[in-house]
This record gives structure tokens, C-alpha cells and sequence, in this order.
């Protein structure tokens, strides 16, 4: 009886969710559909079943590792600088030829070099690799054993993170995948791993290193991850999405208490959701990090879906997080809680006090969860299944500071999205000329490029194509993009001193009177009328059928015809707004205006011209005149029965 209240609480939800989907209009579409961007790329020879990206911001070149191959390619064309080999260290003869494979998974710049991993044909292998310049051939350095750094299989999703010269990963130490766990597998610092009772059957999605330039003893790598609910109940999910975090000092235990094991993990939920009808989105899908020089400020985005088919986004920030790991108490504990608090950092981790470390041994899971920025509803909801997302920081004409999220979906889609502060608002959907599921998705956030990894290719999408609001200042400013503003050269990357309104899109910058009067030779403003040949002029018969179509510029606009005097609404088919008239009569000629209204701006779309025939008949053809130009039109006459038979 409680699973079926529970499921018709999700279907009125769902009804509810599209209820206000209608309510709010427009807001819940993007603004703008492009279908193939302006994109550049490589084609892989063969697809891949796997592929993986690199690179440093604002670096010459991006990397690429698909299966027994790194890929160099050149940011400046992109075209291939190397393909370097890294075949599996097989023995011969090979009993499934699809097992051999070295499927890389692991690139991170580590120990002085590229640090690459593979798994090698079930055998995970490391490589240092010194890059070539100068044309030269890149060469392997060193070679490691890659347990516990790579998995034996390339479909078990995993994670490494490099933080202060260590280098950390979360991966199966067996075939079978159990012991997957985090722990700091090299670097200056001693290995340390976690207890196998903190997680159960785990999966990681992201790993991120958040630095406190002015306390650097006590920076933490955050964890996210779903594992198994424990809880037996037959109506909860059989999943949660929870936060973990360790610190970077530390070195394990005491011989007696957690030696070589963290000292400082703790863990707890991550929310999402609506917590007044107790519903939640308990899928997470990915995490992406925006860093703050005040850590405490740093924001993470964390994409989820639902058992429901929608996705959400929620916003937090790590002293949030932080605040529930130094406050919180263990759930499960009931002795008051010992000094120092457990989890913490500690410069000499393996002196910290028995009892200390027993209550992170055996207790690791804090009462308290963590809840978003919006603590009574997720930052932005969708019925679209989005799959990865990364946040770009984005500096506009105001030299304000803006987030972008760039979600992906499962069909190659690319949804640009603007967190306003209060609310999302859509700019863009992006059809990429693939529809095949992303593998694999990177930011370069200095030269403002999505990298963007298929199986059978790779795009590099520009995100500064300002040129997508050109047509006018109007145009560029409702964009609402932070990337754009209008300047001399029209819609263009903004600088200082272009015209924007990130955060309402009001167009009225675009019209001021001194500024047009100082500019009126160098900016090409939006005018009100269309011009003569501007105008299509359709010369049609009486009791014909006629479609009048108008394309749409924006999603967020309304459409209206005007005609006569009189108003009719937007009949939509895809991307165009049409006017049906079933049988023209003689009070359907005239002049039609397809009228946008969006925001304070008003503009005429299109205009037609309606007119009727002047018809002169010959013994064989009759001839079509109006006043712009003469048309032949030659007709079919009816056949009597008798003249169909000769």
C-alpha cells in the first residue's frame, strides 16, 4: 500500500512538473536551436569503444586516448601532430582477439611527464611518456604496474585525480570488481586506502582536489560517488549519491588503528530534490567543480536523474559540505564525541588518538545531509536525459562573473544554460553532427572550446559563436549569452565596453539616443520596417488553400500575425510559425504581418503581400497580370469522357 501511495505521489508529481513547465512558457525551452554548429575535429580510423581527453588549459594541444593509440592533436587546427602506439603487451597466440586490447583509461600529468594507463590486456599497465617536439617521436620513459590505478576493463567507470604532486584513483583491485575503493596510490606521500566496510559496491563519478591558498594543511580532496542504500526499507532507493572527502596530509593510522588507511574520510548524503513532498533525485550522473580562491565559495554542480525520467541540477558550495563534516554527529554514535573531532586534519595523522580514529573506523557516516544552495527545490529540472556537464566561468561586458553549464544528453545534444543567480535560463540547444552517446566531454576554459568525444570522432565546439545573434543588437543582447556583446563588428566576443544584459536581456542599451547619433555610421542597428524587397508579394486565385509561414528566430518570443486590422495566433511546425487559410476570399488579400514580441522588443519577422489575380483570356491560355509583373500560367482543361477515349 505505501510503494503504490508512493508511486501515484510521483505521477501527480510529474503532472505537477509539467503544470509549471506550462505556467512559466517559454522558460523551460531553449531560446535558440542550431542544428550542426561551426565545429572542427578528427575521425578516428575505427570506433571506439572508450575514449578519453586531456589536456592543459590554453595548452597547444589536446590528447586523446582511444584503444592501443594516444592521439596529439594540435589546438591551432587540429590536425594530428602524433599518433603514438601503445599496443597490449600480449602473449601470443591471443584466444579472443577483442580481450587483447590495451583500452587507455588514465591520463594525468604526473612525476614529470604524461603519465598514461591501459588495461593492457587485463593486465593494467602505467607509462611515463616524454612528448615529442620538433617532429620528433615520443618515447617511453618508465613503465609501472597500473593496479589499482586502471581497471582491468575499460566499461567499469572509474577516476583519478592529481592533487599537490600525489596521485590518487578509485578503482577495482580485483577482476571481479570488488575492493573498489580511493585511495592515493603514488607520489611524495605514503599509499593510504579505505577501510572495505565505508562504501558498498560504489560507484565513483568525480574526484576534486579544492585548494585553501592560505591554509594549505588542511585542503581536501571531495569524492562523489552513489553506493548501495542500507537501508532494508521496501520502499527506498536502492541507491544514494554521497559526498566523502579526505585530507591531502594525511598519512594513515596508528599500527594499532587504521594504518595505511585514511584517517580523515567522512561521508554523507548529497540531496536533491524536494524535500517537503519527499521526493528526490537519487541518480547522480556527474559533478562538475567551479573553484574559488575563497574555498569556502567554491560551487559544485551535481547532475541527477530520477526514477521519474527527469534530470536536476543542484548547487552547492563546499563550505556547505564542510560545514556538515565539522558539525554534524555520527550517525550511529551515541558517546559524546571525542577531541580532536574525528576527521580531521592532522599534520601527524598515525598520533592521532585511538579513540579518535575508531569513531572515523567504525562510524564514517554523519547524521546530518548535505542540502543545495535552493534548499526547497533543485536549481533547474528537465524531462530531458542529460548525461555529463561541465560549468565554464565566464567574464562578460560588465567584468561581472557569470556560470555557463554545458549539459550533454544522449543523442549528441549540447544545452547552454545560464545560472542567473535565481533561476536557469536556456540559451541554446546544440545539434552536434552525431547523435551517438557522448563519451567524454572537457573544458578548455582559457580559449572558451568544449571538447567533445564520440566513437567515431572527436568535435571541438567554439563557445564564443556569437555569430548564432547577429542579426542585430536586439538580437545579440536577448541572447542573454555572457560570451557575446554587441560591438563595431556586431555580435562579437564581449569586451569591455560592448552592449549586454546578461541577467535580464532588456534590449533598450540598443537604442539610446546618444549613442546612436555618436555611432549611427559604424553600428548597424535593427530597424522596425522591413524594406521594399523585404515584402513577398503572392498573387492568388479565390478558394485556394494557402500556408503563410514565418520563421522563428527565438523560443522565447511570440508569435502573432497581424492582418487587416486583426490578430491571429502562431500556428508552430518545427522551426517555422504558419498562417493557414483554408479558401482565400476577397477579405484575405492584403498585407500579413508575422509580428515577435520578446521582452521590451517588438519586431516585423515578415510580411506578405496578398493580391488578387487580373485575369486576360485567350482561345488557348490565360494571362496573369498585377502591377509588378506578368505571369503565364498554363491550365489542364477538363476532358469529356468522349475525348479521354481518343
Amino acid at each position: 500500500m505505501r510503494r503504490f501511495f508512493l508511486i501515484c505521489t510521483c505521477v501527480a508529481f510529474e503532472l505537477q512538473l509539467l503544470c509549471g513547465f506550462l505556467l512559466h512558457g517559454y522558460k523551460s525551452l531553449p531560446r535558440l536551436r542550431i542544428h550542426e554548429p561551426v565545429m572542427v575535429g578528427h575521425t578516428y580510423q575505427t570506433k571506439q569503444p572508450h575514449t578519453i581527453l586531456f589536456f592543459h588549459n590554453n595548452s597547444a594541444e589536446v590528447i586523446v586516448g582511444g584503444t592501443d593509440f594516444i592521439i596529439r592533436l594540435s589546438t591551432k587546427d587540429y590536425t594530428v601532430k602524433e599518433i603514438f602506439y601503445l599496443n597490449a603487451t600480449e602473449q601470443k597466440p591471443c584466444p579472443e582477439r577483442h580481450t587483447c586490447k590495451n583500452v587507455i583509461n588514465v591520463i594525468e600529468s604526473f612525476d614529470g611527464g604524461l603519465f598514461v594507463c591501459g588495461r593492457n590486456d587485463s593486465r593494467p599497465t602505467c607509462w611515463k611518456l616524454d612528448l615529442s617536439s620538433n617532429n620528433e617521436t615520443s618515447r617511453i620513459v618508465r613503465s609501472y604496474s597500473g593496479k589499482a590505478i586502471s581497471p582491468a576493463s575499460y566499461n567499469i567507470k572509474t577516476l583519478s585525480v592529481v592533487a599537490d604532486g600525489d596521485l590518487y584513483a578509485a578503482v577495482p583491485l580485483n577482476a571481479d570488481k570488488s575492493t573498489f575503493q580511493f585511495r592515493r596510490r603514488a607520489g611524495n606521500r605514503r599509499e593510504v586506502w579505505m577501510s572495505k566496510n565505508w562504501m558498498k559496491e560504489p560507484t565513483f563519478i568525480s574526484a576534486s582536489w579544492v585548494k585553501r591558498l592560505q591554509d594549505p594543511e588542511n585542503e581536501m580532496i571531495y569524492i562523489f560517488f552513489q553506493e548501495k542504500n542500507p537501508s532494508t526499507s521496501p520502499d527506498a532507493d536502492p541507491f544514494v549519491s554521497e559526498v566523502a572527502r579526505v585530507c591531502k596530509v594525511d598519512e594513515g593510522g596508528s599500527k594499532a588503528v587504521l594504518q595505511n588507511m585514511w584517517t580523515s574520510f567522512l561521508k554523507t548524503r548529497l540531496v536533491c530534490g524536494f524535500p517537503d513532498k519527499a521526493l528526490y533525485f537519487n541518480h547522480l550522473q556527474d559533478v562538475y567543480v567551479v573553484h574559488d580562491d575563497n574555498w569556502a565559495n567554491t560551487r559544485v554542480y551535481a547532475l541527477f536523474s530520477s526514477n521519474w525520467n527527469y534530470s536536476a541540477v543542484c548547487v552547492y558550495t563546499v563550505g556547505m559540505i564542510e560545514h556538515i563534516f565539522q558539525s554534524s554527529t555520527f550517525k550511529g554514535y551515541s558517546k559524546s564525541i571525542p577531541t580532536p573531532r574525528p576527521g580531521m586534519c592532522h599534520p601527524n595523522s598515525r598520533s592521532l588518538p585511538e579513540e579518535t580514529l575508531r569513531v572515523v573506523k567504525d562510524y564514517p557516516q554523519m547524521t546530518d545531509w548535505v542540502r543545495p544552495v535552493n534548499s526547497i527545490a533543485p536549481f533547474y529540472i528537465s524531462r530531458i536525459n542529460y548525461t555529463r556537464m561541465v560549468v565554464d566561468q565566464v567574464q562578460a561586458a560588465d567584468q561581472l562573473m557569470y556560470n555557463v553549464l554545458l549539459l550533454a544528453t544522449d543523442h549528441g545534444k549540447i544545452y547552454k544554460i545560464l545560472d542567473t543567480g535565481s533561476e536557469p535560463f536556456i540559451i541554446s540547444e546544440m545539434q552536434l553532427q552525431s547523435s551517438s552517446t557522448i563519451q567524454t566531454m572537457k573544458l578548455d576554459t582559457q580559449k572558451k572550446q568544449l571538447v567533445v568525444g564520440f566513437s567515431e570522432k572527436l568535435f571541438i565546439l567554439d563557445l564564443e559563436s556569437c555569430q548564432n545573434y547577429n542579426r542585430s543588437c536586439a538580437d545579440c543582447v536577448l541572447a542573454q549569452d555572457p560570451y557575446c556583446a554587441w560591438t563595431r563588428s556586431g555580435c562579437s566576443p564581449a569586451v569591455l565596453g560592448g552592449i549586454q544584459n546578461v541577467k535580464n536581456g532588456q534590449t533598450t542599451q540598443c537604442f539610446s539616443s546618444v549613442e546612436e547619433k555618436a555611432e549611427v555610421n559604424r553600428f548597424k542597428r535593427e530597424t522596425h520596417i522591413l524594406s521594399p524587397k523585404s515584402v513577398t508579394v503572392h498573387t492568388v486565385p479565390l478558394n485556394v488553400s494557402l500556408y503563410l509561414s514565418c520563421p522563428i528566430e527565438s523560443y522565447h518570443a511570440v508569435y502573432t500575425w497581424e492582418h487587416d486590422k486583426q490578430e491571429s495566433t502562431c500556428e508552430q511546425m518545427q522551426s517555422f510559425c504558419l498562417n493557414l487559410i483554408p479558401a482565400v476570399a476577397r477579405e484575405h488579400y492584403g498585407t500579413y504581418n508575422c509580428i515577435s514580441e520578446e521582452k521590451d522588443y517588438k519586431k516585423l519577422v515578415k510580411q506578405y503581400q496578398l493580391v488578387a489575380p487580373v485575369v486576360i483570356e485567350t482561345k488557348t491560355r490565360k494571362v496573369v497580370e498585377d502591377s509588378s509583373h506578368t505571369l503565364f500560367v498554363w491550365f489542364w482543361l477538363p476532358l469529356t469522357a468522349a475525348q479521354a477515349r481518343i
